[in-house]
């Protein structure tokens, strides 16, 4: 292996080539989906004036959900065009990482009920 010389500008590349996936990740429909979760989660926050720690909570609810939400859509891409017919390891791979979308946004769910339930009784 070569390591290569700090480049500032691979560096910014590099940025621009992670934007260009999270535009790729705004064209999916359950992205959308959590990006409209994340903006309601958000304004109950402000409105509630949830505590500090409780903003840290809800941000890395949110920051786990997003994540696998991206990794889902990456696996399904790549997989796509590595293997364009149906083949079942492909599907359980598939279905493995969209488990793993599930099982973030079930975390939120129960981090927005912890934070957000006393308030509302």
């Amino acid at each position: 292996m070569t390591t290569q010389r700090f480049s500032l500008r691979r560096r910014l590349e590099s940025f621009r080539y992670a934007a260009r996936g999270i535009v790729v990740l705004s064209g999916q429909h359950n992205a959308r989906i959590h990006a409209s979760a994340v903006i309601a989660v958000i304004a109950a926050g402000a409105a509630f004036q949830v505590s500090r720690l409780d903003w840290l909570a809800l941000v890395l609810a949110i920051g786990l959900v997003l994540t696998a939400e991206a990794l889902n859509t990456g696996l399904e891409l790549l997989a796509d065009a590595a293997v364009p017919e149906r083949h079942p390891l492909v599907e359980k791979a598939k279905d493995v990482a969209a488990g793993a979308v599930l099982l973030s946004a079930v975390t939120a769910v129960a981090v927005a009920a912890l934070v957000f339930g006393p308030k509302l009784l």
